[in-house]
Order: C-alpha cells, then structure tokens, then sequence
C-alpha cells in the first residue's frame, strides 16, 4: 500500500475518533448546569429593618406671632444657643407703651378718687355718730321735761322747746343715715373704676409685653421665618404670613424619625434597638431604642395619612417610627438625614442560607420532575421531602425550597424558614449543617429544573472588562 494512502487512512481513523469523543462528551455535559456553591452553617442571626428618616428634636415649639407690628430688631439667629426667656427679637411698641402710661395714669387718678371716697365715708361715719349721741342727749332732756312738766315745775315754752330740739336731732340722724349710704356707694364705685383701670393696665401691659418675643424652652433657633421689616400677624396657623416667626428646638433629646414601610412595621416594637446613622457624620453609628410606632399609614408620595384624604389609592404606604439616640452627638441641626437599622429579633447558633439560594417551584412542576426521575429508574431522589400540605388556594400553589446538591444532581428540598437579615436567613426545617446548596447563580436558580445534573464552579466570575 503506497505510504499516501497509509497516512490518509489514518487521518480518517482520527478524525472519526475525535468525532466520537466530542459528541461522547457534548451528550454527557449537554444537561449539566454550572452552579456556584455553599455550605449550610450555623451562625448568630440579626433582622433588621432599615428605614429613612431625618434627626428631630423630642421636644420644639413654634415661636407665633401674638402681638400686631412691624419687627424693628431680631436678636438671634439660626443655630444660636438661647436659654429661656432670652429675648428673641422685638416689634414696633410705641403705640402700646403710650397705652401702658395713659392706664398707669388713670389708675393712678382711680386710687385718688378711692381714697377720697374713703375720706368721705369716714367723715359720714363719724357725723353719723355726733349725731346719734346728739339724739340721746336730745332725748334724755324731753324725758326730763315731760316729767317737769307734769310736775309744773316748767313753763310750756321750755317743754316744747326739749320737744323741738328732740325732733330735730331725730331728723339729724336720719339725715347723716343718708349722708352714710351715699358716701359708701361712692366708695364702692371709686373701687369698681379702680378695678376696672387696673384691669384695662393689665390689659395694656400685656399687649406691650407681646411686643418682646422671649424663648419659651431652652435650645437651638433651628429656624428663622422673618426678617427685621416684615410685619408680625397673630394667628395659630403656620402658613400664615406673618404669624409663624421662628423655632426654637431642645437637643437635648434627639430622635430619628423614620418612616418604615407597611410590610415591615408589624416587626417593630417598642424599646427595640436600633443603629443609626447619619449622613452629615459619615463613618459613625449611634445607638438608640424605638420609642414610638405609628399606628396611622401615611401615604408614600403626598406625605398624609390615609385618614386626611378620600381617595381610594393604591400607593405605598409608611408608618412613623421614632428612635430615641442614646448619647446623640454635639452639634446635630434638625432635619438632618438619617438612617436607622432597627433590630426587630436575633437568634443565636442557627441553620443559615443566603437568601438568593431560596427558590420557587410549582407542585405541579415538581410532581412532573419526579415521575420523569422515575420512569428513567434514576436512584436520586427529586425531593429530598415530603411537600407540605396543599391549602387549596391556587395563588399559593408554590412551594418554597433550596437545591441542594447531592451526587451530581440538584435536588430540590422544600425548606420552612425563620428571621431573616441582611443577605442570609434562617432556615427552620429541611436542611442539616454541612448540606451543599446552590447559591448561583440568579438565572440558574430562576431557571434550573428539580433533579438537574450540576457542574460545580465556585470561581470567582470575572467582570465584563476581564472578558473583553
């Protein structure tokens, strides 16, 4: 045989060997998954709920407008310290200080007709007196003359006369009776003018004092609405021009208020602990408790709770939470954006997965996955347990599990779960430690079918840049 045809035999013979090993091996590996892996362990387990909020005071107030006027000066400014009953800032007082002098000045002419009426009624008094001891007098010397008279031991004129001057001192007392009532009535309305100036001072001192504004708590001026010029409106409503002035917030205690969302704000609770941070202090965490839950929702975009508005909506919805900082730090403003990561439970020395290693599946999915495994006359198992109970609900027909591997196949195993943190959670039946479940990747896991052949690749994947 010519060496030609010898070396084109062999070509042949090898090529058809290759083709038999490359299509050997492309039925072999055609259904295997590449799957990244991990191990079931045991380890502490913190849940967390992580809201946003910003930095309040547990205790402000709203500086309003009581007073009418212009502001002629403004004493602080924002940031400043103040301590109570600082002056703040002043308004136009001109008109309410001559006010003040022209009540002082009729009070002051009320208590002198007072004293008068005073003078008077007991000049009455005594006039009264005199006169009542001139009557007794008066009356002994006609009972003097009465008898005498009998007697006739006096003439008729001097009888008659005792008998005049008698009437007459009757008459008198009668008369400073009289005298006594009007004086005490004048006294009574001299002491009525008084109380009613003294009244109407009162009155004008307090429209006076509404012209200086002082700091009704101790704390920081977080906020100044008015400027020297503007004129200042009573009122009880902020939004009214002129009426809210300034405020002023005790940071002494200060809060986080956050706004926790609907799905989460059954797990929070009263004197939970919490983490907080806040971006204006980058590299720090404060410690701090829950000390209030909301139990109104508040509407996600307009910021109302759902009792402030008829709309039947079906938008997101919040609920305030407010942590207490333990020991928050100098310097903190209101309004501050804040973050607070509220441990809502923590479970020591338990079964943990990461979260994207839980998967999906239908009973009918699974029923079909096994009776293949079956006819095939597999050894695997396709479920490595029993599927809970069906409800009857057709919404929840999905079962809950991780694949786990065993061999080289995937086997799907229905799991119950537990709390969950920020990237693992608790697994409470199902698994044993040391089980090697498939964590990856996310489209694997979306796709893979129960009882699938698996090819372990726990390298790190490259980025898009390396492979390019």
């Amino acid at each position: 045989m010519k060496k030609w045809k010898k070396i084109a035999i062999g070509a042949a013979v090898a090529v058809v060997l290759i083709v038999i090993v490359w299509v050997s091996v492309y039925q072999a590996n055609k259904d295997v998954v590449t799957v990244q892996t991990a191990k079931v362990a045991r380890q502490d387990l913190t849940s967390l709920v992580t809201a946003s909020g910003e930095v309040r005071p547990k205790n402000y107030t709203n500086v309003l407008g009581e007073g009418m006027g212009k502001i002629t000066e403004i004493l602080v400014k924002e940031g400043d310290q103040v301590k109570r009953s600082d002056v703040l800032l002043r308004i136009e007082s001109i008109q309410p200080n001559a006010d003040v002098q022209a009540q002082q000045a009729a009070m002051d002419s009320a208590e002198a007709a007072v004293r008068s009426s005073e003078a008077n009624f007991n000049s009455a008094e005594a006039t009264l007196a005199q006169r009542q001891a001139d009557l007794e007098k008066a009356k002994y010397d006609w009972e003097r003359g009465q008898q005498l008279f009998k007697a006739e031991l006096v003439a008729k004129q001097d009888y008659d006369a005792r008998k005049a001057a008698f009437d007459g001192a009757a008459a008198a007392v009668d008369a400073a009776k009289a005298q006594l009532q009007q004086t005490r009535a004048a006294r009574e309305q001299s002491r009525s003018n008084l109380n009613q100036m003294r009244a109407m001072l009162d009155h004008a001192r307090d429209v006076l004092r509404k012209t200086t504004y002082t700091a009704p708590i101790d704390g920081i001026v977080s906020y100044i609405a008015v400027h020297v010029g503007e004129n200042v409106i009573p009122g009880v409503v902020n939004s009214t021009s002129g009426a809210y002035l300034m405020t002023i917030s005790d940071m002494s205690v200060v809060t986080a208020e956050v706004k926790v969302d609907e799905t989460d704000i059954t797990n929070v609770r009263n004197g939970q602990e919490a983490d907080v941070t806040i971006d204006a202090i980058p590299g720090k965490t404060f410690t701090g408790h829950v000390t209030e839950v909301g139990d109104q929702a508040i509407l996600r975009t307009s910021g109302l709770s759902t009792t402030q508005t008829t709309a039947n909506t079906q938008e997101a919805r919040d609920f305030k939470v407010v942590v207490t900082l333990d020991n928050p730090p100098t310097g903190l403003r209101p309004g501050l954006s804040t973050t607070a990561k509220i441990k809502t439970a923590h479970k020591s020395n338990v079964l943990i997965v990461p979260i994207q290693a839980l998967a999906m599946r239908s009973r009918k999915e699974l029923k079909e996955a096994e009776a293949q495994a079956s006819k095939k006359g597999s050894e695997s198992v396709t479920l490595a347990a029993s599927l809970p109970p069906a409800t009857g609900d057709p919404s929840k027909d999905d079962v809950q599990g991780i694949f786990v591997v065993r061999g080289k196949k995937a086997v799907f195993v229905p799991v119950q779960t537990g709390i969950t943190g920020v990237t693992d959670i608790e697994v409470t039946s199902g698994l044993k430690e040391g089980d090697q479940i498939v964590t990856g990747s996310y489209k694997v896991l979306r796709t893979m079918r129960p009882g699938a052949s698996v090819k372990v690749d726990n390298a790190v994947p490259k980025r898009e840049e390396e492979k390019s």
